[in-house]
């Protein structure tokens, strides 16, 4: 057998592991945890920084664990935004740091982190953690978050698990879907799995319902 076979079904092997340890600890059982994905260019100070830690102090407030992926910028933002608002001590910021060439560096907001050597596992590991996905303003990185847990959405391998899109830029990338993609690649009703919003706090009540119906869920125990 050829080296890059054996590494291939390796692979594969891994996965196989990973999968049958989900169903002994169910993803998102106990907690409600929130995605926020967002470019890691954007410094403090600025308008989109301030709205995405505004968010974060909104939604550990309400119980929600804030999960990034552990770098600067829009991350960074959530992570603080988390660290202020528990004020009660009882939710966690988590980063999912990746190790890349030019090392970025984790943020000083982080109660836990773990670093990740490809973004398969990374990706992986947020849709582990997540109950629901908040997209800011960002690029191919935060790009490759949103269209993997969409296609996850589309496929229904993951359910009751919303992706809000916080932009009017969002629009544009739906009009060119439904101009290129429908009806010959994808089906209308798939461009309407995400909730796209113009603001962080149009996003609020989306995630306040879902995490009722996570609460209902846990009381009726599915």
């Amino acid at each position: 057998m050829h080296t890059e076979d054996i590494v291939e079904s390796s692979l594969v092997k891994l996965w196989d592991v990973i999968h049958d340890l989900e169903k002994l600890v169910p993803a998102g059982k106990d907690f409600f945890r929130v995605s926020v994905f967002g470019s890691s260019r954007v410094k403090p100070g600025d308008a989109v920084y301030e709205d995405v830690r505004r968010l974060a102090r909104r939604l550990a407030d309400m119980g929600c664990d804030i999960v990034t992926g552990g770098g600067p910028g829009l991350m960074e933002a959530a992570n603080l935004g988390a660290r202020e608002g528990n004020t009660r001590g009882v939710v966690k910021s988590f980063g999912l740091a990746i190790d890349l060439p030019l090392l970025e560096g984790k943020n000083l907001f982080l109660d836990e982190s773990t670093l990740h050597y490809n973004f398969f596992s990374r990706l992986h590991h947020f849709v582990f953690l997540s109950s629901a996905f908040v997209a800011m303003p960002g690029g191919i990185g935060t790009l490759l978050e949103i269209v993997t847990i969409w296609q996850l959405l589309q496929v229904k391998k993951m359910t009751q698990r919303p992706l809000i899109l916080v932009g009017d830029e969002y629009h544009g990338l739906i009009r060119w879907m439904e101009g290129y993609m429908v009806p010959r690649f994808a089906n209308a009703p798939d461009l309407q799995l995400p909730r796209i919003v113009a603001t962080v706090d149009e996003a609020v009540p989306v995630i306040e319902g879902s995490l009722k119906e996570f609460h209902a869920r846990m009381r009726r125990g599915v």
